[in-house]
């Protein structure tokens, strides 16, 4: 499948308060259970993960977003503790039919205190030919579904970039969804 035109590139940050040397990001990502995955926004719906035919780690996510399921296959790129780059060929629900479209998804964490780091939640889709020629054949322009896609993505990524910085601000402390509301 060959990718084509992009469609979002957004990016937002959260402080983790936590020491640098306690997080890994590679590691949080692939023993996340379902339900911290569903904890880190409304619109997740499940998370597994497997490992790829060619023995990377994979992770399986399920959400929704602006009204349209997708399930994502996201294999491992790139994982450094403080760096995870994830990739997938992403199917997407519209009403009007299934449609797949590539998204790089990068995790970083630097530091910015002793005992605190910026935690950066990027994604970047783009469309693939067989997405454009979907399109066509349900008579959707590229860039009405662009302009569609587009806000709801970053709107997405916006909310959950904070609630993702809990999460790894808490396995990097040791501390448990439960032990958090005692």
């Amino acid at each position: 499948m060959k990718i084509a035109d992009q469609l979002v590139d957004s990016s937002f940050t959260a402080v983790i308060n936590a020491p640098i040397e306690s997080i890994n990001i590679p590691e949080w990502a692939f023993n996340l259970s379902e339900a911290e995955y569903q904890s880190c926004s409304p619109a997740h719906i499940s998370a597994a993960k497997t490992v790829g035919a060619d023995g990377r780690r994979m992770s399986i996510n399920v959400e929704v977003i602006g009204g349209s399921p997708m399930v994502q296959h996201y294999q491992e790129e790139l994982s450094e503790p403080h760096h995870l780059i994830l990739t997938s060929f992403s199917d997407v629900f519209s009403p009007t039919g299934r449609l797949t479209l590539h998204v790089h998804w990068e995790l970083s964490v630097k530091a910015i205190g002793s005992n605190q780091c910026e935690f950066t939640n990027r994604v970047i889709s783009h469309a693939t030919d067989e997405m454009m020629k979907g399109l066509d054949r349900q008579g959707i322009s590229y860039e009405a579904f662009k302009a569609q896609r587009q806000p709801h993505s970053i709107n997405h990524n916006r909310s959950e970039t904070p609630l993702f910085a809990a999460s790894i601000e808490r396995a990097a402390l040791g501390v448990g969804m439960a032990e958090m509301v005692h």
